[in-house]
């Protein structure tokens, strides 16, 4: 039967995918993950290297006699290091990113996944040159900047990568590869900063430069190692090879259904000139919305500033500076410990069950924070016993995190749209991410300043709507094909009342009999008569 041009995925074919996991997948995802150290290290290197007295004499000297003055003159130690500078240092990556993401939505699509990660991998190489060997503000922030640039298109690529290499019933598990080497990015740095804050005037420049690690894997590694993805290949007109390189990583010949599945999100690929325009259709509105509230929600869970801002946070409740960066490292240790659980679960439990009980454990332990820091912070002190179990308490919420919203956050948006808008879709996700990022990261110190410790309570109450949100409007997407995605929409309490049907069901309400179900009903009834 002929193919219905431009028409998609019309019927299930799941339980006809073969293959199996190879080597080879696993390998490829894992080199491709290099882009989430990146990500990772950065995201902890600045925020301990913000700390280091050395960093801040040099670029924020006025941040630095602060750091020593009396409380009196700038009002309580939750304003210690409020300074827009400061911020815009930390902050200035992410605008750089959400810009490039955009652009990057285009190269993946027009040039492929695997360009886009190479492009990423260089971009940072160039950023972190710039960083390390900064002699003024200006240079340090173009470091930052073209390191930005590489985040984003690595952001923007890598997740849509992942989830087109991985089989089904493996997709979430292989996906989360890139949360936890995010994790693992961050513990990295933590570990590096704890050591180089000892190394008087270059130890900052250590940490910054020692990004050029993942950096340079990622870069060799895309353009050795990394094959392009089936899915990308078919979609550019490249069909025996698409082909080829399917059966090469599912390890079998036996590939006909999933084949089949790419042709004809590729065929309905073809008719779409602005997936930007088209992602906007009633079709593509739950992926739309899930694309902007995910990552939205995972930064306002809070951990973000927990994290990047740790060594600043707890200086400020009273801990010395060795004495913050260890608790750093702690917080950072846990969430590669908990993605690495979630890994192992997310593809038997599901994505569900996993986001709504550690929505509830994370909502439990901002409130708890809020509360007593609300209660027992007074004269900007705390006992040494209270200190202790904040630090419990964040380390229960940062592993909460690693277990569900972490890694979940970038797994959900990457595999649920179609191909057509996959592209498009992710470089929303990322940009709105990079966005949240921005906004939080520029104003967490202020708004430390302004609430105190009600800016825990209001992370707990964000953290409680999230949860509701999973729990009324997200499908379960456990083991369900990238390209048949569109299927569990159609089966949702509310979804289904959006998205239109299938060709072949609408055909199928045209020509049903209206009086059908009257047939059956007397058919039924008689048939329990007969037998008694």
């Amino acid at each position: 039967m002929a193919r219905p041009k431009g028409k998609g995925i019309c019927e299930e074919r799941v339980d006809r995918y073969e293959g199996k996991t190879t080597v080879y997948v696993v390998l490829a995802c894992m080199v491709a993950s290099m882009g989430g150290v990146l990500f990772g290290y950065d995201f902890g290197v600045s925020g301990g290297v913000a700390s280091m007295d050395h960093f801040l004499m040099k670029f924020f000297p006025n941040l630095y006699k602060r750091k020593y003055s009396h409380t009196e003159t700038y009002g309580n130690n939750y304003c210690r290091y409020d300074n827009q500078n400061l911020g815009l240092f930390n902050s200035s990556l992410y605008v750089a990113g959400l810009f490039a993401s955009l652009c990057a939505s285009y190269v993946t699509r027009k040039y492929g996944r695997t360009n886009s990660i190479v492009l990423g991998g260089i971009s940072c190489l160039l950023g972190v040159a710039l960083e390390a060997g900064a002699i003024n503000l200006s240079m340090l922030f173009t470091g930052r900047i073209i390191y930005g640039v590489g985040i984003g298109f690595g952001n923007q690529a890598i997740p849509v990568y992942i989830s087109e290499l991985a089989p089904a019933n493996l997709r979430g598990g292989l996906n989360m590869m890139f949360e936890v080497a995010i994790t693992f990015g961050f513990f990295t740095a933590s570990m590096i900063n704890y050591g180089t804050q000892k190394i008087n005037h270059w130890g900052w420049r250590l940490s910054l430069g020692l990004g050029a690690v993942p950096a340079l894997i990622l870069t060799v590694g895309g353009i050795l190692f990394l094959p392009e993805t089936p899915n990308c290949l078919i979609e550019q007109g490249h069909v025996e090879k698409g082909r080829a390189c399917l059966e090469k990583i599912r390890g079998t010949k036996n590939v006909q259904a999933e084949f089949e599945d790419m042709m004809d999100a590729r065929e309905l690929a073809k008719v779409i000139k602005n997936p930007y325009r088209n992602i906007l259709k009633r079709t593509n509105r739950p992926q739309l919305v899930m694309a902007i509230c995910m990552p939205a929600f995972h930064i306002l869970t809070g951990i973000k500033t927990l994290l990047f801002y740790a060594p600043i946070l707890f200086q400020s409740l009273g801990l010395g500076e060795n004495s913050s960066l260890y608790c750093s490292v702690l917080t950072g240790i846990l969430p590669l410990f908990a993605g690495l659980f979630s890994m192992a679960t997310v593809d038997r439990w599901g994505r569900r069950a996993l986001l709504l009980w550690g929505g509830i454990v994370m909502m439990i332990c901002q409130a708890t924070m809020g509360i007593i820091l609300g209660l027992k912070y007074k004269a900007d002190t705390l006992s040494n016993k209270l200190l202790e179990l904040l630090v419990i308490i964040s380390c229960i919420f940062v592993a909460a995190f690693g277990w569900s919203w972490g890694p979940l956050g970038w797994t959900v948006p990457s595999e649920i749209f179609p191909l057509e808008t996959r592209s498009a879709g992710q470089a929303i996700t990322v940009s709105v991410n990079l966005l949240s990022m921005f906004a939080i990261t520029q104003s967490f110190l202020p708004l430390l300043c302004v609430f105190r410790y009600g800016i825990f309570l209001f992370f707990a109450g964000w953290i409680c709507i999230m949860t509701v949100f999973v729990y009324l409007f997200l499908p379960e997407t456990k083991g369900v094909p990238i390209e048949e995605m569109i299927f569990q929409w159609r089966k949702h309490w509310f979804w289904k009342k959006i998205v239109p049907p299938t060709e072949t069901e609408e055909a199928k309400e045209k020509n049903e009999d209206p009086l059908e179900w009257i047939h059956n009903l007397i058919w039924e009834i008689s048939s329990r008569y007969t037998a008694h």
